[in-house]
């Protein structure tokens, strides 16, 4: 009796929620994809159910589950670590449980942290874009658990860009890293789970594991996050809002330049929403990107101006294009761009994914061209993931 009224509380906590997140709906089952195992979760501060408990504290009190161990991404299990700086192992207050790094000495989880353990479970929010690290954490994840022998398992989550927007860039096999740990277009429009059928069953890693994906209720294609009825949860310290997604999506190819000059906005009230350059006239830049049709306007902080981007996860623009708008408008504005970024290994050429970019920029390809250009692989895509859906 007890049982069933704590199920229905739990539902009534949640029904104001169009979609129900992964974690909903295995309460809802009874936690039957883990009852009987122990379980190691790699999660962090996104991994909440609709009502906004955390996961780590539903599974600890789950009845026949035995959490044993957690495991945090790039950002720690808070989300409060800058970018790129190492993770360190540690005890969660909350649980009493080690949570293991997997963003330091190692990105993958090591067969002395899986000892023990039957089941490895994926809950964080993915924001859809393939440089962001944690599906990249989580496809290293599913390798570990694939040479260990256990299961692993997803707690699937919306893509807050939707299901249907595929745009951008391939990837070459020379540029994949864990900023581009998949072969995927730049906006796969893929959910975790679904992009973890893809992974095991196209090999992407290494050994293929068993693959268990517990999917969302409600969630369809044709859903963005402001659809879903789920509080945001800041995914990372530059991700605090859902603005910032879609922001993402438009700057960060252009942003991995940033340290020539170039300016995204980190460190204000809009992370990845504005794109522009050091000491360079705002107006200019910002008509530029605007001819290309982006909607944009005029910035100007501090040395930095250019253009502050109109846009959202509904918006007709290609997102993905938006960053070759600004490189271009960079390049008329300061010829030479690249010249100052000597680096034959950088960032930039692992999160667009080729090298050909700069040629196109410096000869003055229009983006639209560029743009074009990626149309023949997200078609190729497009049909490649089709198996692999699990909302149609």
């Amino acid at each position: 009796m007890f049982r069933i009224f704590a199920l229905l509380a739990a539902f009534v906590s949640t029904v104001s929620a169009a979609v129900l997140p992964g974690i909903d709906v295995l309460a809802g089952r009874d936690f039957d994809a883990l009852r009987g195992k122990r379980v190691g979760l790699i999660t962090n501060q996104t991994g909440v159910n609709a009502a906004g408990t955390k996961t780590r504290l539903v599974l600890k009190k789950a009845p026949g589950v035995q959490l044993v161990a957690l495991f945090a991404p790039e950002h720690g299990l808070d989300g409060t670590v800058a970018a790129a700086k190492s993770i360190a192992t540690r005890k969660d207050a909350a649980t009493g449980l080690t949570v293991f790094s997997i963003y330091g000495a190692t990105r993958k989880p090591t067969p002395e942290m899986l000892r023990g353990l039957d089941a490895l479970v994926f809950d964080m929010q993915d924001i859809g874009i393939r440089s962001y690290t944690y599906v990249s954490t989580m496809a290293r994840a599913m390798e570990a658990a694939g040479e260990a022998g256990i299961e692993f398992i997803v707690l699937d989550r919306p893509n807050p860009l939707g299901g249907e927007r595929v745009e951008g860039p391939g990837i070459e096999d020379k540029w994949r890293s864990f900023v581009g740990q998949m072969p995927t277009p730049y906006l796969h429009g893929m959910t975790a789970g679904e992009l973890a059928r893809m992974c095991n069953a196209k090999g992407w890693v290494a050994k293929r594991c068993k693959l268990t994906i517990v999917p969302m209720s409600g969630w369809s294609r044709s859903m963005t996050w402001a659809d879903t009825g789920l509080r945001w949860v800041q995914t990372s310290p530059n991700i605090p809002r859902i603005s910032s997604v879609a922001g993402y999506a438009a700057t960060s190819i252009f942003g991995s330049l940033e340290g020539s000059g170039f300016d995204v906005g980190i460190g204000t009230d809009e992370p990845f929403q504005i794109g522009g350059l050091c000491n360079c006239d705002g107006s200019d830049f910002a008509a530029r990107v605007r001819a290309g049709g982006v909607p944009a306007s005029p910035y100007s902080r501090e040395d930095m101006a250019g253009a502050r981007l109109n846009i959202s996860a509904k918006s007709a623009v290609n997102l993905t294009g938006i960053n070759i708008h600004l490189l271009a408008a960079a390049q008329a504005v300061k010829p030479g761009i690249f010249n100052r970024y000597r680096d034959a290994d950088a960032i930039f050429w692992k999160i667009y994914g080729s090298e050909s970019l700069r040629g196109q920029i410096e000869r003055g390809v229009s983006p639209a061209t560029i743009i074009a250009g990626w149309q023949r692989g997200v078609d190729s895509f497009r049909s490649a993931r089709q198996p692999y859906l699990i909302y149609q």
